[in-house]
């Protein structure tokens, strides 16, 4: 049964989104944006496992994918934009703090930011054809591994920095487990048994996102101990090394779904979710 002031607290989440409504925009084309990357990323790994071409890439590659269909350039400008918009969404998240947790969160919505920026110049070089959309190789795993590991303590602090990626990611799963989505999709929309799907997507999705992220920790780990700043990976060489191992197409094939549930889990949030605006 709802809470009685459920309704309350609805009417006023609608009323601030009413007063801000461009950060609702920003938001909800920003996660419409990152939900098409990953479901291009999970098609792609998906054909790769059943052997009907595709490929095991990152959302670099899923932006040069983009660029090869129909269309290419008025899609790719599109998602440029989202990119650019849920890039800016997360500033303005560090800029305000809006659910209080402190330093350390402004510091990971600014490192998110930066990330889904570098994404959005990408787009724009592949449009232009100025380059081939590595403008952004400057915070790629090996290039920033590369610089902390020429610093003093860089092996501790890249290892330190898996760990914590591995951390992260598997409380994640263990949230989604329990039913507490870490970007909450306010489901009153939605009927009950819709709503009980929209779930299950996201703890799915959730979960495959977790594993290839936990590999991500795993492979910095790895560059700290062996002082390689190449053993570092990305989400390209993490569904790769899913492929290699013992029934790895089987295994692609799942984590390939699961980021196509992931994604379009982005999409029903974008969607769906009520407000933006705390």
């Amino acid at each position: 049964m709802p809470r009685p002031d459920a309704s309350l607290a609805d009417t006023g989440c609608q009323a601030k989104a009413a007063s801000k409504p461009w950060v609702e925009r920003l938001a909800r084309l920003g996660y419409a944006a990152k939900g098409v990357v990953y479901l291009i990323i999970g098609v792609l790994a998906a054909q790769a496992a059943l052997g009907r071409g595709g490929a095991t890439t990152d959302s670099q590659g899923a932006l040069r994918a983009l660029a090869d269909q129909s269309f290419g350039a008025i899609l790719l400008g599109l998602v440029g934009i989202g990119l650019a918009a849920y890039a800016l969404w997360r500033f303005v998240e560090a800029l305000i703090d809006p659910e209080g947790k402190g330093i350390a969160k402004r510091i990971a919505h600014v490192s998110v930011g930066l990330i889904y920026g570098a994404l959005a110049i990408n787009a724009i070089d592949l449009i232009t054809g100025d380059g081939d959309g590595d403008g952004g190789q400057v915070f790629s795993e090996e290039s920033w591994t590369a610089r902390v590991l020429a610093q003093p303590f860089g092996r501790f602090a890249v290892g330190l920095v898996g760990v914590g990626v591995i951390a992260y990611f598997l409380y994640q799963i263990f949230k989604a487990w329990k039913g507490d989505f870490p970007e909450s999709l306010k489901v009153g929309d939605l009927s009950g048994t819709e709503a009980r799907w929209a779930r299950r997507l996201g703890t799915f999705g959730l979960a495959s996102r977790g594993v290839v992220f936990s590999l991500i920790g795993l492979f910095l780990i790895q560059a700290a101990i062996q002082y390689d700043p190449q053993r570092a990976g990305g989400l390209d060489q993490s569904l790769q090394a899913v492929a290699q191992q013992r029934y790895g197409m089987a295994l692609l094939g799942i984590v390939a779904l699961g980021l196509v549930a992931y994604g379009s889990y982005m999409l029903l949030i974008a969607r769906f979710r009520r407000s933006f605006v705390y």
